[in-house]
């Protein structure tokens, strides 16, 4: 693998398409944009070589920069999901974590989609919005069933008759129509899944599409139904070490020390079922369609995780420690004498979410001479809900040796320390922790275009037309978000660990299991079995956390008989959870004016289109604000004046209003039949996601004072005045104007060399930061609060290049003809810029944890800062290699995938250390100075080998075999700090091997 990435570069680069052999579906020569009713000129290509033609003449032939992915008969794709089959094209990453901000748990399907770096990436289906209820704008494209999908176009530049939105690129799903077969077409497939980690178990898929055409009195009239059934079992295994901390080794040297290592591992199940239905009508001017799609996505993962909960000032390291020349612990043992032991939490938790996205659509065509008029309506409903359950036990290990020298980290226990951690009696229940969230969103979007065909030598024609969109979003996280509530916990008995809830207490015992990590990251290494709460504890929500939570009340009352012991009380959505509910409308009104022209008889002929598209949006947040005071009120104050502003609680709704012109031109110069120049200038911007755009805000004032007993004078030493933004509904969308320069030479049907050069230049990116909301007092003064939230604070650039060959080695002798090479290499440079800003943040202290400031580029656990940092989610490199089989019956390819490492996110993987002077009586790190940290967490370089081969007994009947992972590659994640990119966790998911049978009438 080293190998490859050092001649990647020198290779030259790739454009892979994960294609399977089989008969691909009839294709236009130009991609389909608005006019999704036209009836498509077939063309009759069978077997994996001819898919490629296709794919790279709508790349040659589309007025703008695009790169497509075409399907075979039955539009099937061949990866698991719609978003593994993106990262093979050229400039297209994928996240591998589940979520942008859990960084802890591994996607073995892929999650998120980047375009040359960047995730502002718009989602369409069949030239149509479509997104899914999440919050944000965009698709899941893990939701949707590749089997229903017929090709993917990626637009790396827009133009003014598509859709606003994509500042990164466009991905467009198409699915087949019934008027793309001659006649009668039926096809069905059926497959099964190993998972190389979940021994013995397989997951089946299967999927079925019928499409007929008729002749009729009343016109041509089409029909196809697609079915798709999906599931997928997998297991992933990780490693965690903690972040480090300065701390004292035996000798009185200063080092940094993980307060702990941990383990876990992650079941994973995902079921998908996908139908759509299309109807076509055709007679003489008119043709008209009527879509119906629908996705629905069920995953369940079950956890069994134990992590490190000391306090990491009180960790003691032994004096055979050895450190790296930064300071950085190698090996060692770790020790807490302070609390008896190093504490650990051992939770079972579970996550259930279901999300459907409904789509139906209807298009009416006229067409009269010079003249085409096309009118589509569009009705689209997405919704999601989950549940997010922990239930965790707690045990004190006497020590734990670590060696961070190698690959993957090495926990290392005596027989002694083994058979601790497996003893039931050694564990006490710890805590629970349930989040509920939902969400549901519409859309009802209008649009009408009209194309003019000139009859002249230059210009070829006009088009223009309005969009109308009306959407609301609805979004609702449970009161508390993530609500931890304590069964007995160390610091609520004085770290009198004989206090708690023990399990060999026979009133607590039972409802356990000893995990014994079979198999451990595929056998390489052997981890101590742990005790975990049953999973039927996590899945039972509520009622097993109402049981659970009587053990609390049992010790509460043994402290004193007397005490009123609050009850649990479950998580809730609650009519008056305003802080929990993002409720969000928005209305478009777009219209644009497109011409397309060519100059046929210059030596090089030059075409293109210019046009410009406006838009003005009207959006509304339903709000909520609400102010607190804790500062002294009445008697006799000296010092700083605290201003005198009533608490209150109001609703708030938030109106934006903005608009954007969006200018365009591409440009198309043929050299020659097979070698052709682009150039692409355009404007381009990217709407705030929903979550940030929420309208909730919470504003305190509080004072450092104090007060004379004798004399009844308070003191007033300063006031704070502050806020905390769920969101910001202002915000604005983040813009580009972004230029293309393209070379491309087409040397065979399947064969090319492609070179695409990009400068984006991105203004008002939203980051979090700092900004003033204003509140008047009784006298009417207003006061400076400093609220943190997102704001549009930063502009920035992400610019580089692209390189793609593919090629049949087709002079080769007798079978090696069916040789093939796809290649690709993306280079990506990026870089923010602050506005400068009103106020900065910087890494600070406080006496309690809500005081405390971070930076926007993380703070270390030592205080210290961090300097600029990249755009998220960009990767500097990637590349694709493929080598490609087809020959007879046989189609084969053998993919490897690879990116540099990438920033995630930041802040995320933070908390509260302590090693100060709290002052408030009440917290448990009383005593202590509260100092809050936030460290930027990075995807290290990843590479993934996977392969298939089929082979066609008849025209009609077709066997296959496809491997994921081949090499079983371990994904790793970072943790920077200034004493380097520490190794944060090390996930291994195995292989998975899937045999596909499918059959053509």
């Amino acid at each position: 693998m080293k190998h490859l990435k050092k001649t990647a570069i020198a290779l030259g680069v790739v454009q892979m398409t994960m294609m399977l052999s089989g008969a691909a579906v009839a294709q236009t020569t130009e991609v389909p944009k608005s006019d999704v009713a036209a009836e498509p000129v077939a063309v009759v290509v069978t077997g994996q070589r001819a898919a490629l033609q296709s794919a790279q003449k709508i790349k040659q032939n589309s007025d703008e920069i695009v790169d497509s992915i075409v399907a075979e008969d039955m539009g099937k794709l061949p990866d698991r999901s719609v978003t593994e089959v993106l990262q093979r094209v050229v400039g297209v990453t994928i996240d591998r974590t589940m979520a942008k901000g859990d960084p802890e748990h591994f996607s073995v399907e892929g999650s998120g989609v980047s375009i040359r770096g960047l995730s502002y990436v718009r989602s369409e289906l069949n030239g149509r919005d479509s997104f899914s209820a999440n919050g944000g704008r965009s698709l899941n494209f893990e939701d949707v069933p590749p089997e229903l999908v017929a090709g993917v176009d990626i637009y790396k530049n827009p133009s003014a008759e598509q859709i606003e939105g994509a500042v990164g690129g466009l991905v467009n799903l198409r699915t087949a129509m019934p008027f793309d077969y001659k006649g009668f077409k039926a096809a069905i497939s059926a497959d099964r899944t190993w998972s190389e980690l979940k021994k013995g178990k397989t997951s089946p898929s299967y999927s079925g599409l019928v499409s007929n055409r008729w002749k009729t009195p009343i016109g041509e009239v089409g029909a196809l139904l697609d079915l798709a059934y999906s599931e997928s079992g997998t297991r992933t295994d990780a490693f965690q070490v903690e972040p480090y901390y300065p701390l004292k080794d035996a000798k009185g040297n200063s080092v940094f020390v993980p307060k702990g290592a941990q383990w876990r591992t992650l079941e994973f199940n995902r079921k998908r079922e996908g139908a759509y239905g299309a109807l076509q009508w055709k007679k003489d001017d008119w043709s008209s369609s009527l879509t119906y799609f629908k996705s629905k996505y069920e995953m369940q993962w079950d956890e069994q995780a134990i992590f490190a909960q000391s306090s990491p000032y009180n960790i003691k390291v032994s004096p055979d420690a050895t450190f790296n020349s930064k300071g950085a612990l190698l090996t060692g043992t770790l020790t807490d004498p302070t609390d008896g032991g190093i504490n650990f939490g051992d939770d079972t938790r579970t996550s259930n979410r279901k999300s459907d996205t409904t789509d139906i659509s209807w298009n009416l065509r006229w067409r009269h001479d010079s003249w085409t008029v096309t009118t589509d309506l569009q009705r689209i409903k997405a919704k999601t809900h989950s549940v997010d359950s922990t239930v965790a036990t707690g045990v004190t290990m006497p020590s734990e040796t670590l060696d961070l020298t190698g690959s993957v980290p090495k926990i290392l226990f005596t027989d002694a320390g083994r058979a601790y951690l497996a003893d039931p009696k050694n564990y006490y229940w710890a805590f629970t922790m349930e989040h509920l969230d939902k969400s549901e969103a519409n859309e009802t979007a209008w649009k009408t275009d009209v194309k003019y065909d000139f009859d002249h030598p230059v210009l070829r024609d006009v088009r223009f037309g309005v969009r109308l969109t009306d959407r609301d979003a609805v979004t609702q996280n449970s009161n508390p978000s993530y609500n931890w509530s304590a069964i007995s916990q160390p610091w609520q008995v004085g770290w009198n660990i004989s206090g708690l809830a023990s399990l060999g207490d026979p009133r607590f015992s039972g409802n356990t299991n000893v995990h014994t990590f079979n198999n451990f990251f595929n056998g390489g290494v052997s981890v101590p079995a742990v005790v975990f709460p049953n999973v039927s504890l996590a899945q039972g929500y509520p009622a097993s956390y109402a049981q659970l939570h009587t053990y609390h009340d049992i010790l509460c009352r043994e402290v004193s008989p007397t005490n009123s012991c609050d009850p649990w009380k479950p998580a809730t959505f609650g009519a008056d959870n305003y802080a929990g509910t993002n409720d969000q409308s928005e209305k478009t009104k777009a219209m644009y004016g497109q011409l397309r022209f060519g100059w046929d008889d210059l030596k090089y002929p030059v075409d293109g289109n210019i046009g410009v598209r406006y838009v003005k949006t009207d959006s509304t947040a339903r709000g909520y604000t609400v102010f607190t005071s804790t500062a002294p009120t009445g008697g006799t104050m000296v010092g700083v004046p605290v201003p005198n502003i009533a608490p209150f609680a109001q609703v708030k709704d938030y109106e934006n209003d903005y608009h954007n012109v969006l200018p365009s031109l591409n440009l198309r110069m043929k050299a020659s039949d097979t070698l052709q120049f682009r150039l692409a200038l355009a404007s381009a911007l990217s709407r705030p996601d929903f979550t940030q755009l929420q309208g909730y805000t919470e504003l305190s004032e509080s004072a450092n004072s104090s007060t004379n007993t004798a004399t009844g004078v308070t003191t007033v030493n300063s006031v704070s005045l502050t806020g905390k933004g769920s969101g910001n509904p202002l915000l604005r969308p983040t813009t580009s104007k972004q230029l293309d320069l393209t070379a491309e030479w087409y040397f065979a049907p399947t064969g090319s060399v492609t070179l695409a050069l990009f400068n984006k230049r991105l203004k008002d990116i939203v980051v979090n930061q700092t900004y003033i909301q204003q509140l008047p007092d009784t006298a009417g003064k207003l006061h400076d609060f400093v609220v943190t939230g997102p704001v549009n604070g930063a502009k920035g650039h992400a610019r580089g290049f692209e390189l793609a060959y593919q090629q049949y080695f087709d002079k080769l002798p007798g079978a090696w003809s069916g040789l093939g090479l796809q290649a690709n290499f993306t280079f990506v440079d990026s870089k923010r810029d602050l506005y400068k800003p009103v106020y900065q943040k910087y890494c600070s202290g406080g006496n309690t944890a809500d005081n405390v400031n971070l930076n926007l580029n993380g703070c270390d656990t030592d205080g210290t800062t961090f300097g600029n940092l990249p755009l998220e989610n960009l990767s500097r490199q990637t590349y694709n290699l493929a080598l490609l089989y087809d020959k007879g019956p046989i189609s084969a390819r053998l993919a490897y995938n690879w990116r540099s490492k990438a920033l995630q996110a930041v802040n995320v993987n933070g908390t509260q250390g302590t090693d100060g002077l709290d002052s408030n009586p009440a917290s448990p790190t009383y005593g202590q100075h509260v100092i809050a940290w936030g460290l930027p967490t990075w995807s290290d370089a990843y590479g993934q080998l996977d392969a298939s081969m089929f082979y066609k007994f008849t025209d009609k009947l077709q066997l296959g075999l496809e491997a994921q992972n081949l090499t079983d590659a371990t994904y790793k994640q970072l943790m920077q700090q200034n004493i380097g990119m520490m190794g944060r966790a090390w996930f291994k998911t195995g292989r998975r091997v899937v045999a596909k049978l499918s059959y053509d009438f």
